[in-house]
């Protein structure tokens, strides 16, 4: 299994309507690729904030760090 065989499969892996084989080949590309873990992990927390509805407080200056970076991956310039 690929990366993008992985990202194909991601929704069903997290509703759970994999068959097992499917499944066995899911966890063993996770079990050799660090990117997609972290990917797994990263949703399954996003997930878990969205349905506890946890609302987290950014300082202003991580608030305006994460927007500064935005701004310049995207190849804007953020106005005054």
């Amino acid at each position: 299994m690929t990366c993008t065989d992985f990202l194909a499969t991601m929704t069903d892996y997290f509703d759970g309507e994999t068959d097992a084989e499917l499944l066995s080949e899911i966890r063993a590309h996770l079990d050799s690729c660090e990117h997609c873990e972290i990917l797994v992990n990263t949703t399954r927390q996003t997930i878990q904030i969205y349905r506890d509805h946890q609302v987290y407080e950014f300082t202003a200056e991580v608030r305006e760090h994460t927007i500064s970076s935005i701004m310049h991956r995207c190849g804007l310039r953020k106005t005054a």
